[in-house]
């Protein structure tokens, strides 16, 4: 086994050590491995560790739960992201709050240029079934992955239609790998691996418990490009994931529905107080997401666009073009390692030389 992977997932089984003191250890120490080498009063000088923790450290009793789940891990086909890995998704590597490891059964790049996020009610109508139906069916040319959370109502049946037209499709569970919920459910997230995948943070065993759904969803709305609400009530978990992905400076989208109906209260209310776009079509997507090939320009175009500007810039102007999506300023600051204040700096540089466009949310696209 890998030392350093061992130490990194040994770090989960620690007491009170949760994503972020993980990385604020190993960002002190160096490297998960190092984080079980250090003395007490090391440990102690770190910030938001004490004493109890300290010792939990330094036992090292975590080791034999992280062995034990490691291999499991393997001997069932999954993979163990860190989010030191490259191919840990850079979506999330760009929130605050994202989960220090995921877990992953299925055949999908996380990385993939365009995901979609579908979200509803798990009281789904026929209305807010037929229109998943219609934007899954015009998403194809778009070649995009369609994220939920394997639900009832609208997730499920996003999922559905992702197989049904060949797009590939994630799950984010709130529970272990091993525990499908709803169980119902088990036949198509059993599909769902050989055409998508299935991803959770939580270890094996974890049981679907209620608070694990809210932190599910954050990592739905992180995972996105856009999020298309279908139909919500007033209050329920998909309005949580609009609201925790606006904090992210997604895209939020929501289909529209009669006045009278449940179900369009909390959409046609995200579209009231502008806090997501309104969607009838794919095409809405395409406009908003600038996905449209007539905006794309040519070789040498392209080429005299990178000799007017300064090497910081052309670092930025390739990642918009390679992602070929609106990405937010601290998106950017962390995927370039370009410096806050000077990426603000040539950002503004570059929209005088109408390179790009800057987007509500601080985001930014190629012009």
């Amino acid at each position: 086994m890998d030392q350093e992977r061992i130490s990194f997932l040994a770090l989960h089984f620690v007491p009170g050590v949760g994503d972020f003191l993980i990385k604020q250890l190993i960002g002190y120490c160096g490297s998960a491995e190092e984080v079980f080498r250090q003395t007490k009063g090391r440990l102690l000088k770190i910030p938001g560790v004490g004493e109890v923790t300290t010792e939990s450290i330094r036992q090292g009793k975590s080791f034999y739960q992280a062995e034990s789940e490691w291999r499991r891990a393997e001997k069932e086909g999954i993979q163990i992201l860190f989010f030191t890995d490259h191919a840990y998704p850079d979506r999330l590597k760009a929130i605050a709050d994202a989960p220090s490891l995921l877990y992953v059964r299925g055949n999908i790049n996380l990385n993939h240029p365009r995901i979609v996020g579908i979200v509803g009610t798990r009281k789904s109508t026929p209305y807010g079934r037929a229109c998943v139906e219609n934007l899954v069916e015009e998403l194809v040319p778009y070649q995009v992955v369609i994220l939920s959370g394997l639900a009832y109502g609208i997730d499920i049946h996003a999922h559905k239609l992702a197989l049904k037209n060949l797009l590939p499709t994630i799950a984010v569970l709130g529970s272990g790998l091993d525990i499908i919920y709803p169980a119902a459910h088990w036949e198509i997230a059993n599909k769902m691996t050989d055409h998508g995948a299935l991803v959770t943070e939580n270890h094996f065993g974890t049981k679907p418990d209620a608070h694990n759904f809210p932190e599910r969803n954050r990592i739905i709305a992180g995972l996105c490009d856009a999020l298309v609400v279908v139909e919500a009530a007033a209050k329920g978990g998909a309005l949580i994931t609009a609201e925790i992905a606006n904090s992210y400076n997604k895209d939020v989208f929501a289909i529209p529905g009669n006045l009278d109906s449940t179900y369009s209260l909390g959409c046609n209310k995200l579209i009231k107080i502008h806090k997501a776009n309104l969607l009838t079509t794919a095409k809405d997507l395409e406009y908003i997401m600038n996905w449209g090939a007539g905006n794309k320009k040519d070789d040498q175009q392209m080429l005299l666009d990178l000799n007017s500007l300064e090497p910081e810039e052309r670092i930025i102007i390739n990642l918009l073009r390679e992602r070929n999506r609106p990405i937010p300023i601290d998106e950017l600051c962390a995927l370039t390692q370009i410096p806050l204040g000077l990426l603000s700096s040539r950002l503004l540089s570059m929209e005088f030389k109408n390179a790009i466009v800057s987007l509500p949310g601080k985001a930014y696209r190629v012009r």
